[in-house]
């Protein structure tokens, strides 16, 4: 099973909030997401949380897509424009530095016209075992 499989698959809290993994390898990863009425917070637009948890499913699928058990330890989000209901998200990690044990990726989230939403930097810790299959 590849990563794109194995995540969209074992990520649960990823998967209810409607966010999917659509490609990755070594170098990137995307995942999108519908808003939907449920994203919103009480100003009626994308809720912060949710437009970290599709960053940071990019960010999981990018630094796990060697195979090797790797876990977030730290994340910046800088907010540029709201998101509304109905926008198409799409979040893509790409690779800062390939570390063998702290890797680092951006990310840029944008709507379906490629109107920047937010930005996303994450370091990992990459463990010496296996990313777990079930």
């Amino acid at each position: 099973m590849n990563i794109q499989e194995l995540l969209n698959r074992t990520d649960r809290f990823a998967a209810n909030a409607g966010c999917r993994i659509t490609e990755v390898d070594t170098q990137h990863a995307v995942a999108e997401m519908t808003v939907t009425t449920e994203h919103l917070n009480g100003g009626n637009v994308c809720q912060g949380g949710a437009l970290f948890t599709l960053a940071d499913l990019a960010i999981a699928a990018l630094m796990n897509s060697r195979g090797q058990l790797t876990f977030g330890i730290s994340n910046s989000i800088m907010f540029v424009s709201s998101a509304k209901e109905g926008d198409v998200l799409r979040a893509e990690a790409v690779s800062v530095a390939d570390h063998h044990k702290i890797p680092s990726v951006e990310v840029r989230v944008t709507n379906q016209d490629g109107r920047l939403i937010c930005h996303v930097t994450g370091m990992g810790y990459r463990k010496a075992v296996p990313l777990p299959t079930a």
